[in-house]
């Protein structure tokens, strides 16, 4: 199943896309009911499909703390995830541009992946649904 595919039938289930880049469709994360925030689940397709989400912490949230201890901020959070078969795929920091100045950095993110094997497209849309409702952010 193709990318396009899969976002097709995620907005027939009445799921709201956020962006597709390469084999992966991101769904949308609505903070208050007319803002996008960062989409922080996803589907992958290609050879095997799964589910993903990404769990952030943010150094403006946690000031003077250094990105180790971010990651592992980020990772026990993630740990939420581990039950249901999350497995975590991979992690990286990710530093907030500002728009004005690319130069200058806003904040920092520590983001952790997880990703989760589906059988099929139907299994990835009802994990989707409950991978909407998990912690995505750290919070104090």
């Amino acid at each position: 199943m193709t990318a396009a595919e899969t976002k097709k039938a995620l907005i027939a289930a009445g799921l709201e896309i956020y962006r597709t880049r390469g084999e992966a469709v991101y769904l949308a994360d609505r903070v208050r009911e007319n803002l996008l925030m960062d989409a922080g689940v996803f589907v992958r397709v290609g050879e095997a499909m799964a589910v993903g989400l990404i769990v952030r912490a943010q150094s403006s949230d946690f000031p003077g703390e250094d990105d180790a201890k971010l990651f592992e901020r980020a990772r026990a959070v993630a740990a939420g995830a581990i039950p249901d078969g999350y497995r975590e795929a991979s992690f990286q920091l990710h530093k907030v541009a500002d728009p004005n100045d690319p130069e200058r950095t806003l904040d920092t993110w520590c983001e952790v992946q997880l990703e989760k094997p589906v059988a099929d497209l139907a299994a990835a849309i009802d994990e989707v649904r409950r991978a909407i409702a998990f912690d995505k952010a750290v919070s104090h």
